[in-house]
């Protein structure tokens, strides 16, 4: 079943965010969608403060993978495939072996390594829908 939630402005990330986590239960593969600025990273990092991670939250656009602690001291996998070339990448990194953690893993651009990705996932595609507002679906 989908969701559609409208983010009006940056402000309501956290709320949003909030919605957001109630609707990841039972799932720990999580792909963001969405155009270049559309505000995956923005919305990742207020998912993140959401579940108590304390340090920095960014983009992993050089890395491909970065890692965050919860309040539970539990690990979050943050991926950004955009630069991939070949899912091959991905699984040079070991993202296989994350994605099978049972943590959860955020991933952006899942479209590069679709081939990889487990059937059990939840997508959340980010549409801009004016100069501050976004919307996002939730697919289970």
């Amino acid at each position: 079943m989908n969701q559609t939630i409208e983010i009006p402005s940056p402000d309501a990330l956290p709320a949003v965010a909030g919605q957001v986590r109630a609707a990841l239960q039972g799932h720990s593969i999580i792909c963001f969608e969405g155009e270049m600025g559309a505000g995956k990273t923005t919305f990742i990092k207020a998912l993140c403060r959401s579940l108590g991670v304390q340090e920095e939250v960014s983009s992993p656009t050089f890395s491909l993978v970065n890692e965050y602690r919860t309040a539970r001291n539990e690990p979050i996998y943050h991926f950004d495939f955009y630069r991939l070339n070949t899912p091959q990448e991905a699984e040079d990194i070991g993202a296989l072996e994350y994605f099978d953690s049972g943590y959860l893993c955020l991933i952006e651009w899942p479209s590069r390594i679709e081939a990889l990705l487990p059937p059990d996932r939840l997508l959340i595609t980010f549409s801009v829908t004016g100069p501050s507002s976004r919307e996002l679906i939730i697919e289970n």
